[in-house]
């Protein structure tokens, strides 16, 4: 029997909440600390499913690192660019964080290396990534000739030099090339064919290799990328982790829908994650929204009107505001979400299925939404597709006056294991 979750109606969302920590740069800095010289403490490192993937193929191989989970910190002993064994298997599950850059670090070993994932895994592409990384020197290939996972590699380090990659499908192509490359025999240019999408996280890629002592020459455009090679990453000694600006995206949308107000704490005007301007959207729809360096509070008006916009640049969190839109006047249409295909499930296709559940008017296109909310919500089962966001997301529809349950709710655990426990800490119910 399907495990499930009934969310009462929500009257409002209020309070304070810290984050937990991001995702996207627990993963990039545990990468990071593996490489470089020295040793580096890791704190406030998010304790979820990926993570853990990531802290596991470390043991495998070989990394030495001592873990304090209950306190979420972790120090690791950088390896300063040698992969300590010849060959090794790594299990990653639907991490996409962890297969994609360790694939592009474990060029730099000597030996063979496999790195397979859950069947979701298998569908999900990473040739773009196996051919930007043979153009370099590296011998990499798709197992099955998917051009997906499970992945060989063939290491006998990086060469170098320039390589064409497209930028169309994810960044996390560009960030994992990005991060191998100081370890490369000679400087390493990289120039994006196409398009790029998701640049903010580009940007916290390069911004994170800073502090680990390497510059990224970055033009205009973000087309062309040059890093100066061998060099080593030195370790900053202590790295804390800012608090995960997609999971802030749930409790600052939920005030904004409710008339509540919300602060986060563990992200704001200095934080390194594109989605923290999410609340810009939220106040583009109607709420009010207060900023500090390291909290964001949304004081919600329970007034929002639909919006037209381009979420490229946070396609997470254009989940939260495609069902934030059901509780908008008006149509809102969610823009350049192409990638939403190929992340943990197929986003686009769900998020709609789940949204006319819900009574929603929905026209899916290649890379769009346009939603036009019901009169009344109905009460609904929403299927999470084995997808964290999904869970995450569609809580917000119990924000009415009928209840709303949630199938398989622990999918949360690959990023927010304690979700819905907060979420009642903040919640106020129409019971």
């Amino acid at each position: 029997m399907t495990e499930q979750l009934r969310l009462d109606p929500i009257r409002r969302i209020s309070g304070s909440i810290t984050l937990p920590g991001s995702k996207s740069l627990s993963n990039r800095v545990l990468l990071l600390a593996m490489l470089s010289e020295g040793e580096t403490l890791i704190e406030n490192l998010l304790d979820s499913d990926d993570v853990r993937r990531m802290v596991d193929a470390l043991a495998k191989l070989k990394i030495s690192y001592e873990e304090d989970r209950p306190n979420k910190k972790i120090r690791v002993r950088g390896v300063v660019g040698r992969i300590p064994v010849v060959e090794a298997k790594l299990f990653l599950g639907n991490a996409g964080t962890a297969i994609r850059p360790l694939t592009a670090a474990l060029t730099l070993g000597h030996g063979r290396f496999v790195l397979d994932g859950i069947e979701r895994m298998r569908e999900r592409p990473i040739q773009d990534l196996l051919d930007g990384l043979n153009q370099l020197g590296a011998h990499v290939r798709s197992i099955h000739n998917t051009g997906c996972p499970p992945v060989e590699i063939i290491a006998d380090g990086l060469l170098g030099g320039v390589t064409e990659l497209s930028g169309a499908i994810s960044s996390q192509y560009l960030s994992a090339i990005l991060l191998t490359s100081p370890y490369a025999k000679t400087p390493v240019e990289i120039r994006i064919r196409d398009h790029l999408v998701s640049i903010p996280y580009v940007e916290m890629t390069i911004r994170l290799m800073s502090r680990f002592g390497v510059n990224v020459v970055v033009s205009e455009d973000f087309r062309n990328f040059y890093i100066n090679a061998p060099q080593n990453y030195q370790s900053p000694e202590t790295y804390f982790v800012e608090g995960d600006a997609s999971s802030a995206s749930y409790f600052l949308a939920g005030a904004a829908i409710t008339g509540g107000s919300v602060t986060v704490v563990g992200c704001g005007t200095e934080s390194l994650q594109g989605d923290a301007q999410f609340a810009k959207v939220l106040e583009m729809m109607g709420a009010e929204v207060g900023w500090q360096a390291n909290k964001i509070t949304v004081q919600g008006s329970g007034n929002l009107k639909g919006i037209d916009m381009d979420m490229n640049e946070m396609p997470d969190a254009a989940m939260t505001l495609a069902v934030t839109a059901l509780f908008a006047k008006g149509t809102t249409a969610i823009r350049n979400i192409y990638n939403w295909r190929l992340k943990e499930t197929e986003r686009l296709k769900a998020v709609s299925c789940e949204l006319k559940k819900l009574g929603a008017s929905v026209d899916e296109g290649e890379d769009y939404l346009i939603i036009v909310p019901p009169r009344e919500l109905m009460p609904a089962e929403i299927s999470t597709y084995d997808d964290h966001r999904m869970a995450m997301a569609f809580s917000l529809a119990a924000c009415s006056e009928v209840p709303i349950t949630i199938l398989n709710p622990t999918c949360v655990n690959k990023t927010f294991p304690d979700y819905f426990n907060q979420l009642s800490k903040l919640t106020i119910s129409n019971k």
